[in-house]
């Protein structure tokens, strides 16, 4: 009976491990690219920002990233971040991180943000400089600049690849049928397919 036990217990543990998600721990201070054997302070240096300093926003909302794609020294190290313009009047659509949770900190400007959680429930809040908002890792959020003065931001991430998921995009332009999206939305046909023709505007 105690081996059993001991058992279901070695099972359970394994199982909790298999369904966390996130970046791996490492055994090691950091991790080098394949093809490098040693790095200097360059390879811990990334200057992809400097575009955005003392640049105000103009056109549409814009993300620049700083995360493992771009800056391969995060490799391991379960951090990212981005740096978020806003035009007066633009949002950043509703999305999610799926392996992140993300800590906004406003520096110029007013945002509305919001999430929504796992019961439906919608959390908004309007932000003013010097505020910091957090979304829940895998929630539903948005952000949007509804003043009439531009708004920067910069989001912090858990991960040094968090993922973004489009909801719009993801259920609109991925090729999900027509009669399966009227129906999930109590729509018609017509309705989806303006939907879809304005995301490829």
């Amino acid at each position: 009976m105690a081996l059993a036990a001991f058992f279901l217990l070695l099972i359970a543990s394994s199982s909790l491990h298999l369904a966390s998600s996130g970046d791996p721990d490492i055994i090691s201070d950091f991790i080098l690219p394949a093809n490098a054997t040693a790095v200097d302070g360059c390879f811990f240096t990334f200057t992809g920002l400097r575009t955005v300093v003392n640049t105000p926003p103009s056109g549409n909302f814009t993300v620049s990233k700083a995360a493992l794609a771009e800056f391969p020294a995060l490799n391991g190290q379960s951090v990212s971040m981005a740096v978020l313009m806003y035009p007066a009047g633009s949002l950043n659509p509703p999305h999610t991180h799926p392996r992140s949770a993300e800590l906004l900190f406003l520096i110029q400007g007013y945002l509305e943000v919001g999430f929504v959680d796992t019961a439906n429930k919608l959390y908004t809040q309007t932000l003013q400089p010097g505020d910091m908002f957090v979304f829940p890792k895998g929630l539903v959020h948005f952000q949007f600049c509804n003043s009439q003065s531009a708004a920067v931001a910069i989001s912090a991430f858990g991960s040094a690849n968090a993922g973004t998921v489009s909801v719009p995009r993801s259920v609109f332009a991925t090729g999900i049928d027509d009669d399966v999206l009227a129906k999930s939305f109590k729509t018609d046909v017509a309705t989806i397919q303006k939907l879809k023709a304005g995301l490829q505007a």
